[in-house]
């Protein structure tokens, strides 16, 4: 019989940790031995742990300290717990930022059920899992296509000009539309776009609108 993988889910909504564990439950090879909403009452629930888990399904933005701040604490202090990132934040910038800290694989909040299985499986037989989208972050940036700094704020300041782009961008405006809306030339609001493109570490533009409206950068309507 394969031996239990003892995991723990720390998320601020509580909805998404009951899902996770109900689909866990369900394979018999899983574990949940602690649950946690925010960063310090991670580490006070690891370090009062009977279980040490090995395996942290780990959301990043949570109130009080993040899961970035709690990662980097983790890291140090046990080792030997693989962190798997479930987050809605996958730009590149912050893919780059939790690769550099440790983290054995990334996934988006909208992965399949069966790739969360998969990837924690995966981590805890090999002590890490990128599936393609890390796989394509971590190439870009070996070969310095596309380069952006690594992200661990999620505090991001965009110019008045950048914002105004951002929204007629998100209101689905050509950059011919942009320009004239504006007064500018279509170079300047190609600039502007790589330059937001830059600074939120997305892929492309489709990245830029998906990334705007799930922090309230824009507003719609």
């Amino acid at each position: 019989m394969t031996p239990e993988i003892l995991v723990a889910l720390a998320d601020d909504e509580a909805l998404f940790r009951r899902g996770m564990r109900l689909i866990l439950e369900d394979y018999p090879d899983m574990k949940i031995v602690l649950e946690a909403e925010n960063g310090e009452e991670l580490l006070t629930r690891i370090r009062q742990s009977d279980e040490l888990p090995e395996v942290l399904l780990l959301d990043l933005k949570m109130p009080g300290m993040t899961g970035i701040e709690a990662a980097e604490l983790i890291r140090k202090e046990f080792p030997s717990i693989m962190i798997v990132v479930v987050s809605s934040h996958v730009s590149k910038a912050f893919i780059l930022n939790m690769i550099e800290i440790g983290a054995a694989a990334y996934l988006g909040k909208n992965a399949h059920p069966d790739e969360v299985v998969e990837t924690i499986r995966m981590v805890r037989e090999k002590g890490f899992y990128y599936n393609q989208m890390v796989m394509e972050v971590i190439r870009d940036n070996i070969t310095g296509r596309n380069p952006v700094k690594p992200q661990r704020s999620f505090d991001i300041e965009l110019t008045s000009r950048e914002k105004e782009v951002l929204q007629l961008i998100c209101a689905e405006c050509t950059t011919q539309e942009i320009a004239d809306k504006l007064y500018i030339s279509n170079r300047t609001v190609e600039g502007h776009r790589n330059n937001m493109l830059a600074k939120l570490g997305c892929r492309n533009t489709a990245g830029l609108v998906v990334y705007a409206i799930q922090n309230g950068l824009v507003q719609l309507g």
